[in-house]
């Protein structure tokens, strides 16, 4: 007879990996991240807590009490983006500035950056040098009318995220 640890083991590493690297989810954001393994996934989660490896607070599985207290929401709205493609997705893990994060799919290397409000001219800016190995871009912006603002080599498409965690894709005219 296999034991918990044998049957459960691989997906706690694995959530309790995407908890500490992302700081800050929500279940349903973890549901979507484990596809057709929603209760393994509710109930790794309520053992986790227990456990006192992780914490739930107002909504969130967060990697320490304090994460909570300060969420980084172009953060969620990147892992909706994420969860979006995950069926595709080989690997996946913080980004460096200004990504939030990347991930590998289909062959292909993916960056998603979150170009706030008030903040293209900057993101302008720091992406128009041509990198050694171009990412795919996937541009996250606050509101569709962001996107003539900026002007990126490589994006492959720009996106907005709903308070549900509804990704929109658009593509520049």
């Amino acid at each position: 007879m296999k034991t918990r640890e044998q049957i459960y083991g691989q997906e706690a590493t694995s959530i309790l990996r995407d908890i500490t690297m992302y700081r800050a989810l929500t279940e349903e954001q973890l549901l979507r991240l484990y596809p057709g393994k929603r209760s393994q996934v509710q109930n790794l989660l309520s053992y986790l807590t227990k456990q006192g490896r992780i914490w739930h607070i107002d909504g969130l599985y967060c990697a320490a009490p304090e994460c909570a207290e300060d969420v980084d929401k172009g953060m969620l709205a990147a892992i909706w983006v994420l969860a979006d493609f995950i069926d595709r997705v080989e690997f996946h893990s913080v980004g460096d500035f200004p990504a939030k994060l990347i991930f590998f799919a289909d062959g292909e290397v993916y960056e998603v950056i979150h170009a706030a409000s008030g903040k293209e001219t900057l993101i302008n800016h720091i992406l128009s040098a041509p990198a050694e190995e171009a990412s795919s871009y996937l541009i996250l912006v606050d509101k569709p009318e962001q996107i003539p603002e900026l002007d990126i080599p490589n994006v492959r498409g720009y996106c907005t995220v709903s308070p549900e965690g509804e990704v929109q894709y658009y593509q520049r005219e």
